[in-house]
C-alpha cells in the first residue's frame, strides 16, 4: 500500500528532520521520499490538520487476556486499543490461562499477531504458572520469540529465585521486568497507606513495600550483573534508590504508569473502583517525584499497564474490585495533560526510542528508506473521553468524562494506516 502524509511534524531527535514540517511518501512499508509538495500516487493520502509524526510507541506492559480470559480481552481487541492509543508494538505480560510459561504459549501469540496492525511481543514468566516456586523454561522461550521475562502482576518474592533467574537470562542478554511488591507486608492492603486510606476507612498498603523490593532488587541486579526493569515505580524513595543504583553501575532501568502522573491517593474520596491499582496511588507529593523524574532522565519509559477486566470485577464493593485499569488509548493523553512543560521530543524517547533500545528491537527514525513503523498525533487538541473512544473490550477506565489534551490520528504499520 501507497501511503502519502502531507504537512507533518516530525517528532524525532535520532531524524534529520527532527522538528520540520515535511511530506513523507512510504511504499511497500519504507518511507520512500521525504520533502515539501510530495505529489506521488498514493492509495491513501493523509492530510490533516496539525498532525505530528513519530516513531512507532512502544508499550512495555500490557495484559491482553489470551489465550484464556479472552472474556476480558483478545489479542484482535487488544491490537485495536493499542493502535487506538498510537502504539505500534506492545508486550504482554504472561498472566493468562495457560500462563505464558512455555514455548508453545509464546509461539502461539506470535503465530495469531501476524494478521493484526501492531507488533505483539509475548512477554515469558520468569516461574512457573508465575507462582514464584521453580523457573520457567526461558531460554526456550527466547528462542520461540519472548521479548523479556517477568511474573507480571506478581512480584517474585523471593530473592534466591530472583538472583537465579537473572543469572540465567544473562547467558542470552535477557531481560527480567519486575513489578516491586513485597506481599508480607499487609497484603490486605487496598490503596497508599496514609491520611487518605484512614479518612476512608481502608486497608493501607506502605509505600515501604515498594521500596524494600526496589533496594533489595537493585542490589541482586548488580550481583547477578544482569539487566533488570522496574515498572509502576510510585513512590519518591523508590525513584532515589534507583538513580543511585544507575550511578552505581547497575544494570536497571524503570518505567511508570500515566495513571500514577496523573492522580493521587486523594481522587479516591469517591471510591471509584478503576482507581484500584498496585502499586496504589501514592501521595500527592510521590506524584511531584514523578513528575520531577520525567525530567531528569530517572525514568526510562512509559508503562501503560493496561489490565482490562470485566464489568462484574469492577462495578462491586471497592474491597472486592480487582487491581486495573484499561491505558492504552488514554496513555497520551494523561501524559499531556499531567506535564504540558515537558518537550514532544521527550515523550518519543519514553515511547518509542527508550522502550525499543531497553529490549532489544531495531531502533526506528523518521528518514528515507527507514522502515515506516509510524505514530501520528496532534499535541495541541483538546477532546473529552467518551465510551466510544475504547476499542477495548473492557471499560475500566477512570478517564471517561475527562477533558485530556493531546490526541492520538493513528498509525501506520505492516504497510497499512490504522486510523481513528
Amino acid at each position: 500500500m501507497k501511503i502519502l502524509i502531507k504537512n507533518a511534524r516530525v517528532v524525532d531527535p535520532s531524524s534529520p528532520h527532527n522538528g520540520q514540517i515535511t511530506d513523507l511518501f512510504i511504499d511497500n512499508e519504507i518511507i520512500i521520499r521525504t520533502g515539501k509538495g510530495l505529489s506521488d500516487q498514493a492509495d491513501t493520502i493523509i492530510d490533516i490538520p496539525g498532525i505530528h509524526v513519530s516513531p512507532g510507541w512502544m508499550d512495555c506492559f500490557a495484559n491482553f487476556g489470551d489465550p484464556g480470559n479472552e472474556f476480558k480481552e483478545t489479542l484482535e481487541t487488544g491490537a485495536a486499543a493499542a493502535a487506538a492509543g498510537g502504539y505500534t508494538d506492545v508486550m504482554v505480560i504472561p498472566n493468562t490461562s495457560p500462563c505464558v510459561h512455555s514455548k508453545s504459549t509464546v509461539e502461539y501469540i506470535v503465530q495469531k499477531s501476524h494478521a493484526l496492525s501492531v507488533n505483539i511481543h509475548p512477554i515469558g514468566a520468569i516461574t512457573k504458572n508465575t507462582e514464584g516456586k521453580e523457573l520457567a523454561e526461558m531460554y526456550d522461550m527466547r528462542a520461540s520469540g519472548a521479548i523479556a521475562f517477568s511474573d507480571g502482576v506478581n512480584s517474585v518474592q523471593s530473592s534466591g529465585l530472583l538472583v537465579k533467574a537473572l543469572q540465567y537470562v544473562k547467558a542470552f542478554g535477557g531481560t527480567l521486568i519486575q513489578i516491586p511488591d513485597d506481599k508480607t507486608i499487609n497484603p490486605q492492603g487496598l490503596m497508599n497507606e496514609g491520611i487518605i486510606s484512614t479518612q476512608l476507612g481502608l486497608p493501607g498498603k506502605p509505600a515501604m513495600a515498594e521500596e524494600l523490593i526496589v533496594a533489595r532488587d537493585i542490589k541482586l541486579a548488580r550481583y547477578a550483573e544482569s539487566r533488570l526493569h522496574f515498572t509502576g515505580i510510585a513512590s519518591r524513595k523508590s525513584l532515589e534508590y534507583i538513580k543511585r543504583g544507575k550511578d552505581g553501575g547497575s544494570r536497571i532501568s524503570c518505567s511508570v504508569t500515566p495513571y500514577h502522573l496523573y492522580f493521587c491517593d486523594e481522587d479516591l474520596m469517591e471510591y471509584d473502583t478503576n482507581l484500584k491499582v498496585n502499586p496504589p496511588l501514592r501521595t500527592r507529593d510521590d506524584r511531584s517525584a514523578l513528575h520531577a523524574a520525567i525530567g531528569d532522565n530517572t525514568v526510562d519509559c512509559i508503562a501503560s499497564h493496561h489490565l482490562p477486566h470485566e464489568y462484574d470485577s469492577k462495578v462491586v464493593e471497592f474491597e472486592y474490585a480487582r487491581f486495573g485499569m484499561i491505558s492504552l488509548e488514554t496513555t497520551y493523553a494523561v501524559l499531556v495533560t499531567s506535564l504540558p512543560s515537558i518537550p514532544q521530543d521527550k515523550w518519543a524517547e519514553l515511547l518509542s526510542i527508550n522502550p525499543r533500545r531497553l529490549f532489544g528491537l531495531e531502533p526506528l527514525t523518521v528518514k528515507e528508506g527507514s522502515r515506516a513503523s509510524l505514530t501520528l498525533f496532534n499535541p495541541t487538541q483538546r477532546w473529552t473521553v467518551g465510551q466510544a473512544d475504547f476499542k477495548s473490550r473492557s471499560r475500566n477506565s477512570p478517564f471517561v468524562g475527562k477533558e485530556l489534551m493531546g490526541k492520538v490520528i493513528g498509525i501506520i504499520n505492516k504497510g497499512r494506516a490504522t486510523l481513528n
